[in-house]
């Protein structure tokens, strides 16, 4: 990451050191909060974190180890900002924007040297640039000049830096061009400014939008409990609780491998570094459906490791969110996938400890629920200030999932009691489930989602209206919850007198929750077929299983009995269609449905 210094530099000198923190002499007067100070002499980083009358206490972004006393401090009179422009996209960066591909290409040793200095983005890569604006036309914040495309799917829109307008008074032809070429010039109030492609925008800052709209549309993520029971909106934030061992990281990588965001980006935040390099692997390696190419296309990826600098790593959430936004004034809709905030927060709370502050539960500091809300409320459905080529104002969003480590899997503790109060839904990772290799082990009785009144209109468009099962998305999730609410009231009764002593209509209600958890909620993340399941399949499988439970229902009241041969049958053959047929194959679903109204398939003796 290169910072310019500028002509006129104040200097001081370094007091102290301690951990990650340093303490500064001579700058108390020339600095802000959030300001960037580099040490000359290795070409460090520091951000200013606490400004006394007599000295200032800056957090360093590399090592402190070698840094000695009395060494040289400036100021660049800038906060921690982020590059944005074209080539974001298939990139992999570290907490404050570090290109880690060219840094290994260059060192080949595998690791991350102090005081690097690459620029984020390259300065000699050539875009072709199409002008979509015309000249002596007005633009203002955010209107699109002219688009880029970025990767084979995704056109990066140019846009006028926030707070910047004017008249266009010159503007490039057609061409390719690089970040730091003057594409136009803006004639305002008198004055003349030239502009690039390149904008900077510090990630403390939230980027300005017109209006916050109320979600309304879910983010499509393939897992079926997610779609059904405890649905994320597009603009909405959630979190994924689970102890180790739970498969919150194979959730995470597949959330950002086959939601339908417009684009993804993957906060790897503390990670050990083998899941790092796994998840860049697989990403690589998978082939977007929507393009046929790669999936890294599509994925900006932000990786702070556990052996990297620990404030690095307590940037790295905000650097992420600050490319996301930029995005989202595209009109895009951005997934922010962070991994994890649990190691985020042991960051926050190292750097309290090195500040003697006082500490609150467990040690971490008591600003800990402010700095997660500080993270979480950027999210949202946006209508930006900007306009595209037609005028009209460009809408986008931000979804926030966050995986969270708790130790123990204790729910109680700060990380997971702080986030659970700034999101609108978690799925809690059950370690049974997953003993039992039961994926995803999200567990339908401590999970919850606050969105499904929001999402219902959008589910009935979706509904393939089969006249034969009178069931809307609405009544599907309130049927399933009420089948599976009656199987834990079971529990403890079958536990003593033995499944084959309960009443017929309590055998029924075991058996639907049964082919629910085993047909419906499981699925093998590594299978094809089985790993996304459509919106379309997704819904179509449950009625069919609540289609044969209802009917069971009324026969069993009609002094039937329940058959366990039929039931096994039954439970295979729901199992091969929902994890062997693909999504577009609905003759088997339609074949299953049809038998079960003729009886051909039933639960009961015939």
């Amino acid at each position: 990451m290169v910072i310019k210094e500028k002509e006129s530099v104040a200097t001081g000198f370094i007091s102290a050191v301690n951990g990650s923190l340093i303490e500064i002499k001579g700058l108390e007067n020339r600095v802000r909060l959030d300001d960037l100070l580099k040490i000359s002499n290795y070409n460090f980083l520091c951000s200013v974190i606490q400004i006394y009358s007599d000295r200032i206490i800056a957090q360093c972004f590399e090592n402190t180890e070698s840094i000695r006393l009395k060494e040289r401090v400036i100021t660049l009179h800038q906060p921690l900002s982020m590059e944005l422009a074209p080539g974001l996209l298939t990139n992999v960066f570290d907490g404050i924007q570090r290109p880690l591909d060219i840094t290994f290409e260059y060192f080949q040793e595998g690791r991350l040297n102090k005081g690097l200095e690459f620029p984020s983005l390259s300065r000699t890569k050539k875009w072709h640039f199409v002008p979509t604006r015309k000249i002596k036309e007005f633009v203002a914040s955010g209107d699109e000049i002219g688009i880029v495309q970025e990767t084979t799917f995704l056109e990066h829109k140019i846009m006028v830096p926030p707070g910047e307008s004017g008249i266009l008074s010159h503007l490039i032809e057609e061409g390719d061009y690089t970040i730091t070429d003057e594409i136009y010039t803006l004639h305002s109030n008198n004055e003349v400014k030239s502009y690039c492609m390149l904008q900077k925008w510090p990630i403390t800052k939230r980027k300005p939008f017109s209006e916050k709209v109320q979600p309304h549309e879910p983010l499509i993520t393939g897992i079926r409990i997610i779609d059904l029971l405890f649905p994320v909106a597009k603009g909405g934030t959630f979190a994924v609780p689970g102890g180790f061992g739970t498969g919150k990281t194979i959730i995470q990588q597949n959330l950002a491998k086959y939601c339908d965001a417009d684009l993804i980006v993957f906060i790897g935040c503390g990670e050990p570094g083998n899941e790092i390099a796994n998840a860049l692997k697989q990403f690589k390696e998978t082939i977007d459906p929507n393009s046929g190419h790669s999936l890294l296309e599509r994925i900006v990826l932000i990786v702070n490791t556990s052996n990297m600098p620990v404030s690095a790593r307590e940037s790295s959430l905000f650097s992420g969110i600050t490319i996301a936004e930029y995005y989202r004034d595209m009109g895009y809709n951005v997934a922010v996938i962070a991994d994890s905030i649990s190691r985020w927060a042991e960051s926050l709370r190292e750097i309290s400890g090195l500040l003697e502050e006082m500490p609150a539960e467990e040690g971490y500091p008591a600003y800990l629920p402010s700095k997660l809300s500080s993270f979480y409320e950027r999210a949202g459905i946006f209508t930006t200030f900007g306009r595209d080529s037609n005028g009209k104002r460009r809408t986008g969003s931000i979804t926030i999932i966050g995986s969270i480590s708790p130790p123990a899997g204790d729910f109680s503790e700060p990380v997971t009691s702080a986030t659970k109060r700034v999101v609108q839904g978690i799925w809690a990772l059950d370690p049974k489930l997953a003993y039992l290799k039961h994926y995803p082990a999200i567990s339908w009785i401590n999970s919850y989602s606050n969105y499904p009144e929001s999402l219902a209109e959008w589910w009935e468009k979706v509904d393939n209206n089969w006249l034969d099962i009178k069931l809307s998305w609405v009544e599907c999730r309130k049927q399933v919850n009420e089948i599976l609410a009656k199987e834990n009231e079971l529990k403890y009764i079958t536990q003593l007198l033995g499944e084959k002593n309960l009443a017929e209509d309590q055998k029924l209600e075991i058996f639907a929750a049964n082919l629910i958890r085993n047909a419906f909620f499981v699925q093998n993340a590594f299978n094809e077929v089985d790993t996304f399941t459509s919106s379309r399949k997704m819904l179509s499988l449950i009625k069919v299983i609540l289609l044969l439970y209802n009917k069971t229902k009324s026969l069993i009241k009609q002094g039937s009995i329940i058959s366990d041969r039929n039931c096994e049958k039954v439970l295979n053959e729901v199992m091969r269609i929902s994890h062997y047929v693909p999504n577009e194959d609905f003759k088997p679903i339609e074949l299953l449905k049809n038998n079960i109204n003729n009886e051909s398939i039933s639960l009961v003796y015939k």
